[in-house]
């Protein structure tokens, strides 16, 4: 079973597609991956970001014709033209996509410019299965100015199903109080809670996003493979190790 990963390089492989090689690798599948922009980043913050030419880009995803992909992972994208790229395939391919709408980085700075927020919205989004926002982000993609409670969550979910993404999963990880993520897939909402766990871990919105995908590459259903990578997340707060003043998972 193979899973492609899309995104953009982090030199500590805190995050980005260096993580995602092995999460996935570990989630029991093939990691391949398509290189759609370079960083230079620390626990600062983003120092440098470059965003590969878009015909590099659609190149590499041709090179993995033969791939037989199950399921892919999208992650940071730089520029407005890798996302007409990326969208026109996920579009074509036909299996799922699972979208982290990074917008920023743990420690600071931003990856795309306010323009590539709103064009997500038409380019990409309406092609994936799932869509995995922060608190922050979700606020940023749907115009509020905080989601605070589990109800603004759902209601943030239901905004981005409107625009035509098949399911959101809003990522409540900063809220006070008890780990919850909300899904919500059509009409239907689900609610994960798990008691919070103490620390800090980088990289864990590509840590879930990978084996979400993982596990729908596998035949899971939405809620069964949320509820696998929730897990696969809370088992690597257990293991992190802390390297370059970063909470690191391997």
């Amino acid at each position: 079973m193979i899973v492609a990963s899309i995104g953009t390089t982090d030199p500590w492989n805190a995050a980005g597609l260096g993580l995602d090689v092995l999460a996935l690798a570990e989630c029991g599948v093939h990691p391949v991956t398509v290189v759609a922009g370079v960083t230079a980043q620390d626990r600062k913050g983003i120092a440098a970001r470059h965003a590969v030419p878009p015909d590099v880009v659609a190149a590499q995803l041709h090179a993995l014709r033969d791939a037989e992909i199950a399921a892919y992972r999208i992650g940071a994208l730089l520029d407005v033209a890798t996302l007409d790229v990326v969208g026109a395939h996920v579009a074509a391919a036909g299996v799922p996509a699972v979208y982290d709408p990074v917008l920023s980085a743990s420690g600071g700075g931003d990856f795309a410019d306010p323009a590539f927020a709103r064009a997500m919205l038409d380019r990409l989004v309406p092609h994936v299965r799932l869509l995995t926002p922060n608190l922050e982000e979700a606020a940023r993609l749907t115009g509020v100015p905080a989601i605070e409670n589990v109800d603004a969550m759902e209601a943030a979910g239901r905004a981005l199903c409107a625009l035509g993404t098949h399911a959101v999963l809003v990522k409540g990880g900063h809220l006070a109080g008890a780990a919850v993520d909300v899904l919500v897939v059509g009409d239907a909402t689900t609610v994960f809670e798990s008691p919070r766990l103490p620390g800090s871990l980088r990289g864990t919105g590509c840590l879930l996003a990978c084996a979400v995908a993982a596990r729908l590459a596998q035949g899971d259903s939405l809620e069964e493979a949320v509820a696998f990578g929730r897990a696969f997340v809370r088992e690597k707060f257990a293991t992190a190790r802390h390297v370059g003043g970063m909470n690191l998972a391997y």
